[in-house]
């Protein structure tokens, strides 16, 4: 490989410094320890996964998977998201019985960039999938755990906003009459181009009064208000189920005592699509894309050969530390500087040290270049330099 490329990496691709690997490691424990107290019991699934099964199953669009062949000749994906692996693991070998599922996973995904833009196409989620259970309870477990584990990671200014595909797809294919010009208009909501939405609106062959029930469907954001309101624009019982979905759900976060963090969107849908039922973003000050995201996916598992209700979410963990912002640096591991004759004394000292819980390196003296910038790393700097006495430095 020429000079040009010594330094580059894969399109995407990042390295992670020791810095930001520590924050990193202590947020995804704090996370990690509060799913564990709601019961979820973590699993892990192969980096790699057959492209017929999983990569056909998952939501993710067929240009961002990376694939590779086996020896075999199968065509082998990187795992695009952790759901469809989950739901493959619980249809073949974790629902015999019927019983709820709690799942969690902390995992990288990989999804290729077509460039750079500052994408990643390998990050770290964090997240549940709660299987085998189709009532809303499910879905405000899996809210209200969200929320939890974010408090627990000590994010401060964020919002959960909730949506209900099913009721986007009743309102749209009530106006629209089919499925191909209700998805034509559902590409904008996907995009978040509302401009372009009331356009795309203003040249429908419709009436006065459906464009502007279109045009109204956006203003269905807010807090509990915005159930009645759905109600007065939907018409058909299909769509009014889904409100009464978002009605109990309502219900039950304020139960949980999380319902301050959430408003309805309603006009909120996903790129994931399997999902089918409530669905919901979690967006924090500062960041420009959702931190975390989740919803119901209920026909998934049907591709896997089971008929069961499933939901979950999951936490980007490189967003979740944007959201974090800037923290002080400190430093918390101390160093033992030695000199040859003094060597085992500082092994000793440092096992003590180490046995206590305390971070601590030991560094021969005649290896530094440098003794004033090397102390300026370390929270303490004990010397044991010399035939004998012991001088500490903070």
């Amino acid at each position: 490989m020429g000079s040009l490329f010594m330094f580059e990496k894969p399109l995407g691709m990042r390295d992670t410094l020791p810095a930001i690997y520590e924050r990193k490691y202590k947020v995804k424990q704090k996370i990690d320890a509060e799913i564990k107290k709601w019961g979820y019991q973590f699993i892990e699934t192969p980096t790699l996964e057959y492209y017929e099964t999983v990569g056909t199953a998952s939501a993710i669009l067929d240009q961002q998977l990376f694939k590779l062949l086996d020896q075999q000749g199968h065509t082998l994906v990187l795992r695009p998201d952790m759901t469809a692996p989950i739901a493959r693991v619980a249809a073949s070998k974790l629902l015999s019985e019927d019983l709820p599922l709690r799942l969690a996973y902390n995992a990288s995904v990989f999804r290729a960039q077509q460039r750079e833009g500052g994408r990643p196409a390998e990050f770290e989620q964090i997240g549940v999938e709660y299987i085998g259970d189709k009532t809303i309870s499910a879905d405000g477990e899996g809210i209200s755990l969200l929320v939890s584990s974010l408090q627990q990671a000590e994010v401060d200014n964020y919002q959960v906003s909730v949506g209900h595909i099913g009721f986007v797809q009743a309102f749209f294919q009530q106006i629209l009459g089919t499925k191909e010009r209700a998805d034509s208009l559902t590409k904008y909501l996907y995009e978040k181009n509302y401009v372009g939405y009331r356009q795309h609106v203003e040249q429908l062959a419709l009436s006065s009064i459906d464009k502007q029930r279109l045009n109204d469907f956006l203003k269905l954001r807010g807090r509990e208000e915005v159930i009645s309101l759905a109600y007065q624009l939907i018409e058909g019982n299909q769509g009014a189920k889904a409100i009464d979905d978002l009605k109990q759900l309502w219900e039950i976060l304020v139960d949980y005592e999380v319902a301050d963090r959430v408003t309805f969107d309603l006009s909120l849908v996903s790129h994931m699509s399997y999902y089918t039922g409530i669905v919901y973003e979690v967006y924090a000050e500062g960041v420009g894309f959702p931190i975390g995201s989740g919803g119901r996916y209920d026909l998934l598992l049907e591709k896997f050969g089971k008929r069961t209700g499933a939901t979950g979410f999951a936490i980007r963990v490189d967003r979740l530390l944007e959201a974090l912002g800037n923290v002080k640096k400190t430093a918390t591991t101390q160093c033992i500087l030695f000199s040859n004759e003094r060597r085992k004394e500082a092994f000793q000292l440092a096992q003590e040290k180490r046995q206590a819980g305390i971070h601590v390196i030991t560094q021969d003296i005649n290896g530094v270049k440098d003794v004033d910038a090397c102390t300026k790393q370390y929270s303490e700097i004990t010397l044991l330099v010399g035939k004998k006495g012991v001088e500490v430095v903070k």
